[in-house]
C-alpha cells in the first residue's frame, strides 16, 4: 500500500502545473557556449540593450538584425549604425523582446514588431549521453517568423560574427576566407598569427584555430567578409549583405576595422504560416590541450575529421538533434521540478551549459577520453581537484564516463614519480597547458597544498564513481595511490592542521570542523573502495576507523544547538556541505539528527540572498549552498536555502556568468564567474537513488 501511495505522489506532482513563478532574469544568457574560448553571452535584460561578450566579459561581438518591410531593427546591441561608427546614426528601433527562456540546450528569444513576430533561438545540442555529438564545437542560431497581423511582410534576418571571436586583442590581425563544402558555400576566419597553444593564463581568449559559418541551405542566403559598418549599410539599404570579399587591412599600429564573417537571409512575403531558417557557428580549435608536453585534439576530431566534416555532420544531423535536445530540455526541467520546485528548475537550468562550457574533451594518444575543467576567474588553473569535486554531480549524473575521464589525468599524474607528495595534487597546470601543478608551490614544496581536501575529494568521487558504475575497476589501477591518500587522511584528516581547503579565498584555518568531516567520508569512501575490490579485512579496518572519527567528530564540534566551524572556536558555525555525500554514498558514519540540527540552525542564519558560508563574513558559495539545502529531509526546509538563491541570481547586479561567490546580503559578485563548480546544483538530483538512475542509466550501488 505504502508503494502504491508513493507512485501515485510521484504521479501527481509530475502531472502538477509548475509553481507560478515571474520569469527568470539571468544575471548573463548563454548564446554560444561551447569551451572556455568558444563563448559567447549576452549580459542584458534585453538582448538589443548591450553587445555580447566572452565569459570574461571582454567584447566577443554578434549582431543579429531584422528587416521588415523596408525597415531595420535590431535584436543584438551591436552597436554601429548605418554604414557609421559608434555612435551615429542608430537602427530605427529594437523590435520588441517579449520572451526570454534559458533551457539546458536551448536559449529562446521572441520579438514582435512591424506586423511579424520572430523566434530567435540558440541552440547546441549539449547532449552529455553522446560525447561525439557534446563535444562538437557547434551551435545552431535559428529563426521562425510569421506575420500577427493578417498582411504579408517582406522580412530578411542579418547575423555577422566579429573578428573578436578568433583573437586575444582586437589589435591581432585575422584572415578569412570563402570556401566550398559539398557545392554550398561558407565562410572561415582566424588570426594571421595561429599560436596554437602558445599562451596559457586565466584572463585570455583564444587566437589560434578557425571560425566558421554556415547557412542551412542556399536559396535567400547572401554572404560576405568584410567590414562591420558597410555590411550593416548594405543590409539596410537592399535587405541582403555585399557577398564580397574584402578583408580590411588594419593600420601599422593599431586597431584594425571590425572585420565580420557575415550572411543575410531573404524569408520573402512572411505570413501567418511560420517561415523558418538556421546558420551554424563552429570554432576548429586544431589542437585543443597540451597535456605534459603532447598536443591534444578535441574528442570529435579524434577519428580524423575535420572541420568540413564538421559542419557536413552539423546540417546531416540538425533535425534529429533538434527533436532530441527539446525531448531532453523537457524530460530535464521536468524533474528538477518534481524534485526542487520551479525556482530550483531554473537556477540549474542556467548552470547547465556554462557547466559544459568550462571544460574541453579531448583524446589522448591512445583513445582515452581526458576532460579538463578550466578555473576560471579564479587562478585560471586545469584540471583542478577542488573543482571537479564541486562539479561532480553533474557529470556523475549525465555521464559517469565524464567524471572518469576528469580524474583520470590527475591519477596519471599522482603516479609520476616527480609527484612525490603523500596526499592527491590540486591541479595538472595552468589552461590549456596541463604540464604539472602550478598551484602554491608547484609540485616541488609541501608549502599552500591542500593535503586533506584533494585527498578527501579523490577518494569520495573515486567511491561515488565506483558506485554508479557498479564496480571499482578504475579505482583498482591506482590502488597504491588510494591507499597513501587513505594512510595520510587517517594520520592528518580527523583535526586538520592549520591549512587551506577549497574555501581558499577565506584563508587558512586550523581545526576546520568541514574540512574533517570530508576527510571522515573519505576514509568510508576507501572502506567501500576496498570492499569493492577484494580488500575485505582493509575495508573493515577503514570503515571501523571512520565510524570512531565520527563519533569523536560530534564531541569535538558540538556547540549547543548547532556545530562549530572549527574545534577550537566556541560560538562559531558553518555551512558543513560535505556532509551530503554521507546519504548518497550511504555510508551513514553520522546520525541522521546533526543534519536536522543544522538545519534548523541555518534557517536562523539566512540573509536576503542566502546563507552565508560561516560566521567570519556575509558571503556564500552558491554550490555550496545547494548541497546544504540537500541535507534537509523535506521540501520545505530545502526551498528555505535555495529559494533566497534563485533571487540572488535573479536580482544580482553582476551582469557575468552565474558567479558561485556573492554577498549574501547585496547580491554582488565578490569573486568567480562562468566556473564548472555550478555542476554542483545537480547534487540534489543524486540524493534520489532512482533520479540518480534514471539519468545515469546505471544502478547505484
Amino acid at each position: 500500500m505504502l508503494r502504491l501511495r508513493s507512485l501515485f505522489l510521484f504521479a501527481a506532482a509530475i502531472a502538477a502545473p509548475a509553481q507560478t513563478v515571474p520569469p527568470m532574469r539571468p544575471p548573463a544568457v548563454p548564446l554560444i557556449a561551447h569551451d572556455p574560448y568558444f563563448s559567447v553571452w549576452s549580459a542584458a535584460n534585453r538582448l538589443s540593450d548591450t553587445g555580447t561578450t566572452h565569459w570574461t566579459g571582454k567584447p566577443n561581438t554578434i549582431s543579429i538584425l531584422a528587416r521588415v518591410d523596408g525597415r531595420v531593427y535590431s535584436l543584438t546591441g551591436a552597436g554601429g549604425g548605418r554604414g557609421g561608427a559608434r555612435g551615429q546614426q542608430q537602427p530605427a528601433a529594437a523590435l520588441e523582446q517579449t520572451r526570454l527562456e534559458v533551457l539546458p540546450t536551448r536559449t529562446l528569444y521572441t520579438f514582435t514588431g512591424g506586423g511579424v513576430q520572430l523566434d530567435l533561438t540558440f541552440f547546441t545540442p549539449a547532449l552529455p549521453d553522446d560525447l561525439d555529438v557534446l563535444s562538437r564545437p557547434l551551435s545552431y542560431v535559428e529563426w521562425s517568423a510569421r506575420s500577427t497581423d493578417g498582411a504579408a511582410h517582406e522580412t530578411a534576418v542579418y547575423f555577422d560574427a566579429s573578428s573578436e571571436l578568433v583573437v586575444n586583442v582586437a589589435e591581432q590581425p585575422v584572415n578569412a576566407a570563402r570556401l566550398q563544402i559539398d557545392g554550398r558555400s561558407a565562410l572561415r576566419m582566424g588570426s594571421r598569427e595561429q599560436a596554437v597553444l602558445a599562451k596559457r593564463g586565466d584572463d585570455l581568449r583564444i587566437d589560434w584555430g578557425y571560425l566558421y559559418l554556415a547557412a542551412d541551405r542556399p536559396d535567400g542566403v547572401a554572404q560576405a567578409i568584410g567590414v562591420r559598418q558597410q555590411e550593416r549599410a548594405a543590409f539596410f539599404s537592399t535587405g541582403r549583405v555585399t557577398e564580397t570579399d574584402d578583408l580590411p587591412e588594419g593600420p601599422a599600429q593599431g586597431r584594425q576595422p571590425a572585420t565580420v564573417l557575415a550572411l543575410s537571409f531573404d524569408l520573402g512575403k512572411v505570413v501567418a504560416q511560420p517561415v523558418s531558417r538556421y546558420l551554424m557557428i563552429a570554432y576548429d580549435d586544431l589542437y585543443s590541450i597540451e597535456f605534459f608536453e603532447r598536443r591534444e585534439r578535441a574528442w570529435w576530431r579524434r577519428n580524423g575529421a575535420t572541420a568540413t566534416d564538421l559542419i557536413r555532420m552539423g546540417w546531416r544531423d540538425h533535425d534529429s538533434l533538434l527533436a532530441k535536445s527539446k525531448a531532453f530540455d523537457d524530460r530535464l526541467m521536468g524533474d528538477l521540478r518534481f524534485l526542487g520546485g520551479e525556482k530550483y528548475a531554473r537556477l540549474a537550468t542556467l548552470a547547465y551549459r556554462q557547466t559544459l562550457a568550462a571544460h574541453k574533451l579531448v583524446a589522448d594518444a591512445d583513445g582515452a577520453a581526458m576532460y579538463f575543467p578550466k578555473e576560471n576567474f579564479s587562478n585560471g588553473c586545469i584540471a583542478t581537484v577542488d573543482v571537479i569535486y564541486p562539479s561532480a554531480p553533474f557529470t556523475l549524473l549525465f555521464n559517469p564516463k565524464l567524471l572518469r575521464a576528469q580524474l583520470e589525468p590527475v591519477l596519471e599524474y599522482a603516479h609520476m614519480p616527480r609527484w612525490r607528495w603523500p596526499f592527491a595534487p590540486h591541479d595538472l597546470g595552468t589552461y590549456p597547458q596541463a604540464n604539472g601543478q602550478v598551484y602554491g608551490g608547484g609540485e616541488r614544496t609541501e608549502d599552500n597544498q591542500m593535503p586533506v581536501e584533494e585527498s578527501g575529494n579523490m577518494l569520495i568521487l573515486l567511491a561515488a564513481l565506483a558506485r554508479i558504475e557498479g564496480n571499482a575497476d578504475f579505482s583498482a589501477r591506482y590502488w597504491p595511490e588510494l591507499t597513501k591518500w587513505a594512510e595520510y587522511l587517517k594520520s592528518k584528516g580527523l583535526d586538520p592542521e592549520n591549512q587551506l581547503s577549497t574555501d581558499d579565498f577565506a584563508g587558512h584555518l586550523a581545526h576546520n570542523a568541514n574540512l574533517s568531516i570530508k576527510a571522515i567520508l573519505a576514509l568510508g569512501s576507501y572502506g567501500i573502495l576496498a570492499d569493492m575490490t577484494g580488500h575485505k579485512e582493509v575495508a573493515a579496518q577503514y570503515r571501523t576507523v571512520a565510524q570512531d572519527f565520527a563519533q569523536k567528530w560530534i564531541g569535538m564540534a558540538k556547540d549547543g544547538d548547532h556545530y562549530k566551524l572549527a574545534f577550537d572556536k566556541p560560538g562559531t558555525w558553518s555551512q558543513k556541505y560535505n556532509l551530503v555525500w554521507d546519504k548518497i554514498l550511504g555510508l551513514n558514519l553520522f546520525p541522521a539528527d546533526l543534519a536536522r540540527t543544522e538545519m534548523a540552525f541555518y534557517k536562523t542564519k539566512q540573509n536576503k540572498y542566502g546563507l552565508p558560508l560561516d560566521n567570519r563574513r556575509d558571503y556564500t558559495k552558491l554550490d555550496w549552498v545547494l548541497w546544504t539545502a540537500t541535507l534537509a529531509d523535506n521540501r520545505a526546509d530545502f526551498e528555505a536555502l535555495v529559494d533566497r538563491a534563485y533571487q540572488f541570481a535573479n536580482d544580482s547586479e553582476s551582469r557575468v556568468p552565474l558567479t558561485d561567490w556573492y554577498d549574501t546580503v547585496t547580491a554582488k559578485q565578490q569573486g568567480f564567474q562562468a566556473r564548472s563548480v555550478v555542476g554542483g546544483l545537480f547534487i540534489k538530483m543524486l540524493s534520489d537513488p532512482a533520479m540518480w538512475r534514471k539519468w545515469a542509466g546505471a544502478t547505484p550501488r
